[in-house]
């Protein structure tokens, strides 16, 4: 923006004076300058997509022991560009280089990075061509590859583990998109103050109207957004599947999540209640044993699992799980959405006040046959008679502002 004032300033020091006394309303900005502007606006576009790109690279490094070409020869190797002939299945169709929205079983490139980035080539190599279980001897059956590729192949993981995975270029998001329509809401008041060229004044009028209709609606949105994570779905150190536990092999969400009933907080499990079941499974039919592996590997060397949160509300709203769950004995899908067809855990809901007042509203309690609700004897009294249908959740304070803000 800096940019812009300059040259602003630029035009109207270097105007054409005698041609801005001849006209009846000086200007602003001389119109020789309008096209100078123009082309400002663009570098300066131009320039900060650059800087994004930039930044969000990273730094490079390079591996002892191989140069830049060489990582750059496995990397081009790794997503199936070398060698030209090369007719089988590319290493980046089963392991991804880039995060996704979907689960991908196979372990990502840069999983791969971190387990071998401390082994030598030889224990590489042998994970290649002498593969240990099923599924992945399976996959890895008929593959021959030179020594000289698998070399370089490590030398691009090991660096990936040290610089990190390969970012998602940016795009024109939305901020410079709103970017843009305050550009136009500045040209659409100089166009109606100053400048004045347009034949029909109705045409800027527009302009203005729609471009501040636009931003307005913009600010709305992120301002509602704002501390909200719906749809939230990070990729997890471990790839667990709520789908296979839960849905395909049936295990009740409270056998992992034990303390649900009786605490504030769901809890995660420790890896050795994982371990009642993977003592003998070792092996899932989805991700063969490098996953299952990394809870062995975490349990031998009682090193705990770093996992990312996912549910996370504002410090000032207490929730907790036993009135939720233990009271008032709601399943956990009415928050948490159909979890048993979950490969990706995501937030099911905003999680907002306004969703939560709604279903304290909309809920019917579970209220004759619960002994936590004994002591509300006018309830129980119009229920018996007939007088009242059901008791909602707002019926016996759900909604008072102290039960979540205190």
């Amino acid at each position: 923006m800096f940019v812009l004032v300059f040259n602003l300033v630029i035009c109207q020091i270097t105007k054409d004076i005698t041609k801005a006394k001849r006209m009846k309303r000086p200007t602003l900005v001389n119109p020789k300058c309008r096209l100078y502007l123009l082309a400002s606006l663009f570098i300066f576009l131009f320039i900060c997509s650059n800087a994004a790109r930039v930044s969000a690279s990273g730094e490079s490094s390079v591996v002892d022991g191989h140069s830049l070409e060489d990582i750059r020869r496995g990397e081009r190797f790794f997503k199936g560009l070398l060698p030209f002939n090369f007719k089988g299945e590319s290493c980046v169709s089963c392991h991804n280089i880039l995060s996704s929205d979907s689960l991908n079983w196979n372990p990502s490139a840069m999983a791969i990075a971190i387990k071998y980035a401390g082994r030598d080539f030889e224990s590489f190599k042998a994970s290649i061509e002498q593969p240990v279980g099923a599924m992945l001897s399976q996959k890895h059956a008929g593959i021959a590859l030179e020594e000289e590729d698998l070399k370089a192949v490590k030398a691009y993981l090991d660096n990936m583990a040290m610089v990190g995975p390969q970012p998602v270029k940016p795009s024109i998001n939305q901020l410079l998109i709103f970017l843009f329509f305050g550009m136009l809401i500045t040209w659409a008041l100089l166009e109606l103050i100053f400048f004045r060229k347009i034949k029909y004044r109705i045409i800027p009028l527009i302009v203005l109207l729609a471009s501040l209709g636009y931003q307005g609606k913009v600010i709305n949105e992120e301002a509602i957004k704002l501390g909200r994570s719906q749809g939230y779905a990070p990729d997890q150190p471990i790839k667990f599947s709520h789908k296979i536990h839960a849905g395909d092999n049936g295990i009740d969400c409270k056998y992992c999540h034990h303390t649900a009933e009786d605490s504030k907080s769901a809890g995660i499990p420790a890896m050795n209640l994982c371990m009642n079941c993977h003592v003998i499974v070792r092996e899932g039919s989805q991700s063969g044993k490098f996953e299952i592996a990394k809870i062995v590997d975490a349990v031998d060397n009682k090193k705990p699992v770093e996992w990312i949160r996912l549910h996370n509300l504002p410090d000032h709203v207490f929730f907790s799980h036993a009135i939720h769950v233990g009271s008032a004995k709601l399943d956990c899908q009415t928050c948490h959405g159909p979890v048993e067809e979950m490969d990706l855990m995501r937030q099911h809901a905003d999680l907002s006040m306004g969703w939560c007042v709604n279903c304290h509203r909309e809920t019917d309690v579970k209220f004759q046959e619960n002994g936590y609700y004994q002591t509300f004897k006018n309830l129980h009294d119009q229920l018996d008679k007939g007088d009242l249908q059901a008791v909602k959740a707002q019926d016996i304070g759900a909604n008072d502002c102290m039960r979540c803000h205190y």
